[in-house]
C-alpha cells in the first residue's frame, strides 16, 4: 500500500539546536522505518516504540521473515505495518522492502534493540542537510555482551578489506543501521541473500562514488530471551565470498591481475631453474616441470587479458549503474 501524503522529519527541537521544523528544512519528505525481522518478540516492540517516538511521523514498518514467534502479533500491537517475505535471509527481506515501499528517506534498523532509535533525527538530518545518499551508525560499545570478540574483529578485518579494495569512507562495514535516499534505494540492485546485504551496501555507494557519512552511535547488548541469529564463521565465510565476487565483478583488472602474478611468479619459480640448467648443460632434464611453468605463465598471460576486456565491460555496467541511479530525481527536487 503506497501512502502519499507527504512525512515532515520527526526531529525533536533539542536535536536540531532549538530550531523549529520549519526553519530547518522547507522540505516535506517522507520517512519509512523498515525493520527487518525473524523471531524477535523479545524486542520489536520497544523497537517500534523507540523509533515511533524519535520519528513521530515516520512509517514503521516491520517484515517477517518466517517467524514463528509471537514477532508479528507484538509489532503490529506496537503500531507496526506488517509485511511478509518467504524467501529466508535478510537480502530477501532488503530487496522486497526496497522494491515494494515509497518514501523520500529509507531507514533501516535490525529488530533485536541493539541499535540506539534517538540517532536516527540525527542521521536523518545529516542526509538532508549534506544532501548524502547514505549515512551509517558506526557502532561503538564497551559491553562485551553486546559484540563478541568474533564479531568485533571479524568486523575489523572485512571492513580493511573493503577500505583497501574499494574506498576508505566507511569504517563500519557491517552495521545494520543505515539511512537512505530514494535515490540510493531505487538504484540498489539487492543480490545478496543473508547478512552480506550490509557488505553490498557499502561497496554499491563506494563503487558509485556516493556523497556518503556517518556517526558514531552506541551499540548495546541483546534483550534477555533475544538469540542472534550470526553464525560466526558461516556468516563471515559469505561475506567473504561476497566481497570476493564483488571484486571481480567491479574491479576485474585487479582481481585477475593478481591472479595473473601469482601464476606468473609460480611459473617463473619453476621455469628460472630449468632455464638455468639448460644454459649450462644444453639439456632439459626436468621436462615436465618445465611443462608446467610454461602453463603457468600462459594461464597468467590469459588472466591479465581477461582482466583487460572485464574491465572495459565493467566500466559499462557502472556508466549503466551511475545512470539509474541519475534517473532518480533527489529528494525535493521532483
Amino acid at each position: 500500500m503506497r501512502i502519499d501524503r507527504p512525512y515532515r522529519f520527526g526531529l525533536p527541537p533539542a536535536a536540531i539546536g532549538g530550531r523549529s521544523l520549519a526553519e530547518e528544512t522547507e522540505l516535506d519528505l517522507r520517512i519509512a522505518v523498515l525493520i527487518p525481522c525473524h523471531n524477535e518478540q523479545a524486542a520489536i516492540a520497544q523497537v517500534v516504540a523507540d523509533f515511533a517516538a524519535a520519528l513521530p511521523r515516520a512509517r514503521l514498518i516491520m517484515c517477517d521473515n518466517n517467524s514463528t514467534d509471537d514477532t508479528v502479533a507484538r509489532a503490529r500491537a506496537a503500531g507496526a505495518e506488517i509485511r511478509h517475505e518467504r524467501m529466508q535471509g535478510k537480502g530477501h527481506v532488503v530487496r522486497r522492502m526496497f522494491a515494494d515501499i515509497e518514501a523520500d528517506i529509507f531507514i533501516i534498523v535490525d529488530g533485536d534493540g541493539t541499535y540506539r532509535a534517538a540517532d536516527a533525527p540525527l542521521m536523518v538530518r545529516l542526509l538532508c542537510s549534506e544532501h548524502l545518499d547514505m549515512v551509517t551508525a558506526t557502532r561503538r560499545s564497551a559491553d562485551d555482551a553486546a559484540w563478541r570478540a568474533g564479531h568485533r574483529w571479524g568486523n575489523r578485518a572485512i571492513s580493511f578489506m573493503v577500505r583497501f579494495l574499494f574506498g576508505n569512507r566507511i569504517d563500519d562495514l557491517l552495521s545494520g543501521y543505515r539511512v537512505f535516499s530514494r535515490r540510493f534505494v531505487k538504484s540498489f540492485p539487492a543480490l545478496a541473500a543473508g547478512f552480506e546485504i550490509e557488505t553490498e551496501f557499502s561497496v554499491h555507494a563506494l563503487e558509485l562514488d556516493m556523497p556518503i557519512g556517518q556517526i558514531e552511535s552506541r551499540y548495546g547488548a541483546r534483550q534477555p530471551g533475544s538469540a542472534s541469529k550470526l553464525r560466526t564463521y558461516a556468516d563471515g565465510w559469505r561475506i567473504g565470498m561476497t566481497i570476493l565476487t564483488l571484486l571481480r565483478d567491479q574491479r576485474p583488472l585487479l582481481f585477475f591481475g593478481l591472479a595473473g602474478c601469482l601464476l606468473l611468479l609460480a611459473g617463473f619459480g619453476l621455469g628460472l631453474p630449468v632455464i638455468g640448467e639448460y644454459l649450462h648443460t644444453g639439456l632439459v632434464p626436468r621436462l615436465p616441470t618445465a611443462v608446467l611453468a610454461t602453463g603457468l605463465i600462459l594461464i597468467a598471460c590469459l588472466s591479465f587479458t581477461c582482466g583487460l576486456v572485464l574491465d572495459s565491460v565493467a566500466r559499462g555496467r557502472k556508466e549503466a549503474k551511475r545512470l539509474a541511479y541519475l534517473s532518480v530525481p533527489a529528494a525535493g527536487e521532483r
